[in-house]
């Protein structure tokens, strides 16, 4: 993990980027793509879903979700990737929802930098490091 400063350009300017937007999601998607069928399944993608445990905790403490209602909420963000309802997430969708998300998260910050611990590896991460990458050239 890793303390960053992070602003929405950061995150809007690393998913406009079309080539390191792309090879990120690419990467991860062959990652999470357990089967190498192309396609993510439902239990492939809730392995990063629970990975990340964002409902378990609050402010770095663990807290106690009542599991059915966890399972709702997996299975209800498991619909916003699949577009086609046809119970899988595909290269497009993934990549899709990712970057709606990611907009998402950039419009809600507003303008001003906030300081978070990110994951090594989570797009949040690569994203400030794109942004490093590119102040340094």
């Amino acid at each position: 993990m890793s303390v960053v400063v992070l602003d929405s350009a950061t995150i809007v300017s690393f998913v406009e980027d079309e080539e390191a937007f792309n090879v990120t999601i690419l990467n991860r998607f062959a990652h999470l793509d357990a089967d190498h069928d192309g396609l993510l399944s439902y239990a492939e993608l809730l392995k990063e879903l629970q990975s990340l445990r964002v409902f378990e905790t609050h402010f770095g403490i663990d807290v106690k979700m009542d599991p059915n209602e966890l399972a709702h909420v997996y299975e209800s963000l498991f619909v916003q990737f699949d577009h086609d309802s046809n119970g899988t997430v595909d290269l497009e969708e993934f990549k899709s929802e990712t970057k709606r998300m990611m907009l998402a998260m950039a419009n809600g910050m507003g303008f001003l930098p906030v300081q978070m611990v990110l994951e090594e590896g989570s797009f949040l991460k690569i994203a400030v490091e794109h942004e490093s990458a590119k102040l340094a050239a």
